[in-house]
């Protein structure tokens, strides 16, 4: 679904990515871990196309992203469902409008068919009779949720989520986690989510990427992850400061 094949990146005259490479499979959901700056959000920008790198490859779908037009991204874009860090969520709209932006921009229905479909995306998510509700009346959690229903109501191939638990409490970032594991199995859809938060990577990936100093240092199954030999890696999911921090 999705081939990284060696990016370099630098940005303010620092090498952001390093050589890049990363195969994310149909289906599957893949986590790229990291500490803060490492560039992982540079990285999902690259998949998106907001970001083309110096040198190297993004594919989805054997197409070559960077070599897309803007026309072409702008289709490419329409199988995209993007999950960011802040819900996002326009504060003068209602939630209803909220999560029918994509598919008033994109899908020409007709708007009995869109307020079908948000009634259903917000019920896939778990929320009821919030629709003529304005962001600001819902709780931090429930916002996620809503950005995730917008994310999926254009029925996206690839879900991208960047820091998908910032801002939640443990308990509510399980209660994501696992509504993104089980949209996933309803959907079927491949994911990147990149992550700093171990218990939400362990819950939601198939895969887990570790990345640091601009590289992919280790690529692995939750289990592998955990009983990796590599110093780093034991460092990041353990929490233990290296010397150089």
């Amino acid at each position: 679904m999705i081939q990284i094949e060696n990016v370099w990146k630098e940005m303010g005259g620092e090498e952001v990515l390093r050589g890049i490479t990363l195969e994310v499979k149909a289906g599957e959901l893949m986590v790229v871990i990291g500490g803060s700056g490492v560039g992982k959000s540079v990285l999902l920008k690259h998949i998106i196309g907001f970001l083309r790198p110096d040198s190297g490859d993004v594919l989805v779908d054997g197409v070559s992203i960077p070599n897309c037009s803007r026309k072409e991204l702008y289709e490419i874009r329409k199988g995209y469902g993007v999950v960011f860090q802040s819900p996002a969520l326009l504060q003068s709209l209602t939630i209803e409008d909220n999560v029918a932006l994509p598919l008033q921009e994109h899908s020409g229905f007709p708007d009995d068919t869109i307020r079908e479909i948000v009634r259903d995306r917000l019920h896939w998510v778990k929320l009821r009779g919030v629709e003529r509700k304005l962001p600001s009346e819902l709780s931090g959690g429930m916002q996620k949720r809503v950005s995730l229903a917008r994310a999926l109501v254009m029925d996206p191939r690839l879900m991208l989520f960047d820091e998908p638990a910032t801002g939640l409490d443990p308990i509510l970032t399980a209660a994501i986690g696992q509504l993104i594991v089980d949209l996933h199995a309803r959907i079927g859809f491949s994911s990147i989510a990149v992550t700093h938060n171990m218990n939400l990577a362990y819950l939601i990936g198939d895969r887990i990427a570790m990345l640091y100093n601009g590289r992919i240092i280790e690529v692995g199954t939750p289990e592998e992850i955990r009983r990796s030999a590599e110093p780093l890696v034991q460092e990041f999911i353990h929490g233990i400061p290296n010397e150089g921090s």
